[in-house]
C-alpha cells in the first residue's frame, strides 16, 4: 500500500524526483489524487509551514520544499480535475504598485497553494486597480497585497478603497502583510486581516474563507 507519511516526508526534506516517483507510485496503486494531495502533499506542507513560523527551518528549505510539491501537483492536477476536487478557494496575491520586492509574496503564494488554494500571482509593482479587475476575472475570495517599504505601503489602502468603489467588499477579503505592516496599520485601512509570515497567512486564510 502507498505510504503518504513517506511522500510527507520526502516533501518536506525537499526530494522532488521522490516525490514525483512515489506520488506516480500512489496512483498506479488507486490512492485517490484527493487522499494523496491531503495526506501526503499538504500534510508535508503544514509541517514545512509550522518549522518556518518557529525559525527551525528558513526560505532556501522552504524554497526546496516546495519545489518538491510542485512536481507532486504536476502529475495531480489533471486528476483533481478529473475527481471534481475543487480548491479551497481562489487567492489573487501581489506586491503593490512601487514596490519589486517578492520573496515574502512567493512564499505566502506558496504556503496557500500548500493549503490547497488556487493562487493568482500578479508579481510585483501592482497596480490597487489591477488588483480588483484580477479578482473579479478569477471570482477570487481574498486578496493579498505585499510591501516591503513603508513608502509602498500606503498603496494597501488604495486597493481597499478600490475594492469598495468596485462593490467586491462583501465578498472579498484583503489581506496585508509585509515587514513595515503592522495589526494597528491594517486596522487604520479597513483591511480584512494582517499575519506576521507567511505561515500564518495560508492558516489566517483558510479562516477567512470558511467564516
Amino acid at each position: 500500500m502507498a505510504d503518504l507519511n513517506a511522500i510527507s516526508e520526502a516533501l518536506q526534506k525537499g526530494k522532488a524526483n521522490d516525490v514525483k516517483e512515489m506520488v506516480q507510485a500512489a496512483v498506479d496503486e488507486g490512492v485517490t489524487a484527493r487522499q494523496i494531495l491531503e495526506e501526503g502533499m499538504m500534510a508535508g506542507m503544514d509541517i514545512v509551514g509550522t518549522k518556518f513560523k518557529n525559525n527551525e527551518i528558513y526560505v532556501p528549505e522552504v524554497l526546496i520544499a516546495a519545489r518538491a510539491m510542485n512536481a507532486g501537483i504536476a502529475i495531480l492536477r489533471p486528476l483533481l480535475v478529473s475527481e471534481d476536487v475543487k480548491p479551497k478557494g481562489t487567492v489573487v496575491i501581489g506586491t503593490v504598485k512601487g514596490d519589486l520586492h517578492d520573496i515574502g509574496k512567493n512564499l505566502v503564494k506558496m504556503m496557500m497553494e500548500g493549503k490547497g488554494f488556487n493562487v493568482v500571482d500578479l508579481g510585483t509593482d501592482v497596480s490597487a486597480e489591477k488588483f480588483v479587475a484580477e479578482a473579479q476575472a478569477n471570482d477570487a475570495d481574498i486578496i493579498c497585497c505585499s510591501a516591503l517599504l513603508t513608502t509602498t505601503m500606503t498603496e494597501m489602502k488604495k486597493v481597499v478603497e478600490a475594492a469598495d468603489q468596485a462593490g467586491i467588499r462583501d465578498k472579498v477579503k484583503v489581506m496585508v502583510g509585509g515587514a513595515p505592516v503592522t495589526q494597528q496599520y491594517c486596522d487604520s485601512i479597513s483591511a480584512d486581516a494582517y499575519t506576521p509570515d507567511a505561515a500564518s497567512a495560508a492558516e489566517r486564510a483558510i479562516e477567512l474563507v470558511s467564516a
